[in-house]
C-alpha cells in the first residue's frame, strides 16, 4: 500500500471506531454524520467519500464486528476443547459483538439500523455457522440427520428473540439461559 492508501485506511478505522462509540452512547438516530466526523477527526466530506451515507458507515461497522467475531470464533474452533465448550464460547462472542451495536439506546427500535446490521452480518454469520455445524456433526454433537437449513432457521428465530432482549438490562443473562436451553434442552443436565 502506498502512503495515501495507508492514510485512507487509518481514517476509515477512526470513523468506524468513532461511530461504534457514538452509536453505543447515543443510539443510531441521535448520531449525525457531523458527530461522527468530529469524534473521528475526519471531515464530513471524506466520510461521504468513503461511506456515501450514515447507512454505509453502519454497514462497515457491522462488517468490522463480524470479521472480529469470525477471527475469534476460528481461534476457538481450532482449540482442543469439548465441542459444547466451543459452542458456548462462540455464542458468547457473537452475542457480545451484536450487543456492541444493537445494545445502544434506541438501536433495537431503529428498524433501519437493525436491518442494515442483520443484512450485512448474515453472510459472514452463515459461513461461520456452516463450519461450526459441520464440525459438530463430525464430533457427534449434532445428529447427522439434522439439516443445516433447520439449524439456521432455529438460530434465526433465536436472533429475533435476542433483538427484544437488547432493550433490557439483563441481555447477557438471557443469552446464557438461551445457550443452555439450546445446548441441553428443557430436560438436559447442563
Amino acid at each position: 500500500m502506498n502512503k495515501f492508501e495507508i492514510r485512507t485506511q487509518k481514517k476509515k478505522k477512526a470513523v468506524v471506531h468513532a461511530a461504534l462509540k457514538l452509536f453505543k452512547e447515543k443510539g443510531f438516530v441521535q448520531v449525525s454524520i457531523k458527530d461522527i466526523a468530529a469524534e473521528s477527526g475526519v471531515s464530513s466530506v471524506s466520510l461521504y467519500n468513503y461511506f456515501e451515507s450514515k447507512e454505509g458507515i453502519v454497514k462497515e461497522c457491522a462488517n468490522v464486528l463480524m470479521q472480529n467475531t469470525l477471527q475469534m470464533a476460528e481461534e476457538i474452533m481450532n482449540q482442543d476443547i469439548d465441542f459444547k465448550d466451543k459452542i458456548i464460547q462462540i455464542m458468547d462472542i457473537c452475542a457480545d459483538q451484536d450487543y456492541q451495536l444493537l445494545g445502544s439506546p434506541g438501536a433495537v427500535e431503529d428498524h433501519v439500523l437493525s436491518s442494515l446490521y442483520s443484512e450485512n452480518t448474515n453472510k459472514i454469520r452463515i459461513q461461520m455457522l456452516q463450519e461450526l455445524i459441520e464440525l459438530a456433526k463430525k464430533e457427534g454433537a449434532i445428529h447427522s440427520s439434522v439439516s443445516l437449513e433447520t439449524v439456521l432457521e432455529l438460530l434465526n428465530a433465536i436472533g429475533t428473540i435476542q433483538l427484544s432482549w437488547a432493550k433490557s438490562g439483563n441481555y447477557k443473562e438471557k443469552m446464557a439461559e438461551m445457550n443452555r436451553l439450546l445446548l441441553f434442552g428443557l430436560i438436559g443436565n447442563g
